[in-house]
């Protein structure tokens, strides 16, 4: 498809930090604020003069332009203006300068809360949001039966959303932006609100929008998520597009330039760190034999992914374990605790550093992102699960004792294991020439 959904030009947003919010000014606030300055100047002496806002600049510079049909992954990390720049597509605020251009209706999830009117019920924020879209009536009616069944509400669709949960909250969210037939969906990582099975739902959804040839714009953290759903991704960094390209290609610059997830990553401060009330994540690293913390792992090292984590409430049989994908999205596999020390065995309060090592000559070359997570089974929970926790880069050298040898050819898969291969060699039968030396049996 030629035609444009989304260009912007030269787009920036800027924000005054330590500027004091101004209300709304009523006769009564105005004829207070003229009587305090009156009295301030007649008092003697100065007071300290308020120091000036600082201007910040959350987007700046920002050009690009996306066509109809298109299924783009916005990637940064944290503060790099990707909400920001989902939020002045969806006219939720207007940019400090430069242009932004529509074609199409808008559908947007940017964050639990946006768009509904908490007084009113779910059906009639149905309603209420079919109608800003500028859809008919006759066409909510058609898609409201399965709006309600996607977000599992139909026992609370009449009941005012201010008394939903932040899940049902979401779900009927997504559901209303997703079927109301938008032709330009805006989805920001609110998703990571849902449970997983909803997660992947929604996910699905948003495939199946993008296959009906509509535009979606898509912000995560999930490198995986990143390159299954979206052909094309656009990095930003500070406020402006670092990389735009084929998804793979824009992954694995992120992660490569250190502005992604690293080989090591540590939470200092335990409110922010993955956590429940039995154990608390503090840091994942990945570890070579040698000791050191590789960004670039050779393909014939054996390689540790390294948890640290803190047990807060004794008595609970923990499983310390970690999963595998490639930068392409393609699950490798899942490494659980099998230390026959601490196997089926309660751990007492205290400090515990848990490595599952990865021999060498197994993963395949590339991105491998790593996720750390931590489950119990008595009772059974997930304490946490920290998505593309570290990566680190496999390399393959050729002409070595590696699956590749002396190949030049590139190899697919996401594993490259070095097999024991044996070969028979059976040489061909000596054929007869001389008529002489054929033996006839009787």
């Amino acid at each position: 498809m030629s035609e444009l959904a989304i260009h912007a030009e030269c787009l920036g947003k800027s924000y005054r930090l330590g500027a004091r919010q101004e209300r709304y000014q009523s006769l009564r606030d105005a004829l207070a604020r003229g009587a305090r300055a009156t009295v301030a100047r007649l008092r003697p002496g100065r007071r300290a003069a308020r120091p000036a806002a600082e201007t910040m600049w959350a987007l700046e510079d920002v050009t690009f332009s996306i066509r109809q049909g298109e299924v783009v992954g916005i990637i940064g990390r944290n503060g790099a203006g990707k909400s920001t720049l989902l939020k002045l597509l969806s006219r939720i605020t207007e940019p400090s300068r430069g242009t932004v251009d529509i074609w199409g209706r808008v559908g947007s999830l940017l964050e639990v809360g946006t768009g509904f009117h908490p007084e009113l019920t779910g059906r009639e924020n149905i309603y209420l949001s079919g109608a800003i879209l500028g859809m008919k009536r006759a066409r909510i009616i058609e898609k409201f039966d399965e709006m309600v069944a996607f977000a599992e509400v139909e026992r609370f669709v009449d009941t005012p959303v201010k008394h939903y949960s932040s899940g049902m909250y979401l779900r009927l969210a997504f559901a209303v932006a997703a079927h109301l037939d938008p032709e330009i969906l805006l989805v920001d990582e609110v998703l990571a609100v849902g449970d997983a099975r909803f997660q992947r739902k929604c996910l699905d959804k948003m495939q199946e929008v993008g296959a009906q040839g509509r535009t979606v714009l898509f912000v995560s953290h999930s490198m995986p998520t990143i390159t299954r759903l979206c052909p094309r991704a656009i990095l930003l960094g500070e406020g402006r597009v670092l990389h735009d390209g084929p998804a793979p290609s824009v992954v694995a610059q992120y992660l490569q330039s250190g502005l992604g997830t690293a080989s090591a990553r540590e939470w200092t401060d335990p409110q922010r760190a993955p956590a429940s009330d039995t154990v608390r994540l503090r840091a994942v690293r990945l570890r070579t034999s040698r000791g050191i913390v590789p960004d670039t792992v050779d393909i014939r090292e054996t390689v540790g992914v390294e948890m640290e984590y803190d047990v807060l409430r004794p008595g609970v049989v923990l499983f310390p374990h970690f999963s595998a994908h490639t930068a392409e999205g393609a699950f490798a596999f899942v490494g659980l605790d099998q230390d026959p020390e601490w196997r089926s065995r309660p751990r007492p309060v205290g400090r515990y550093i848990s490595t599952g090592w990865i021999p060498g000559n197994l993963l395949s070359e590339g991105i491998m992102l790593i996720g750390a997570a931590m489950r119990s089974l008595a009772p059974d929970q997930l304490h946490f699960w920290e998505r593309d926790a570290v990566s680190f880069h496999v390399v393959d050298v050729p002409n070595a004792d590696t699956a590749r040898g002396d190949y030049p050819g590139g190899i697919p898969g996401v594993v490259r294991p070095l097999l024991r291969w044996t070969t028979e060699f059976h040489p061909p039968a000596a054929r007869v020439t001389d008529p002489e030396a054929v033996v006839v049996s009787s």
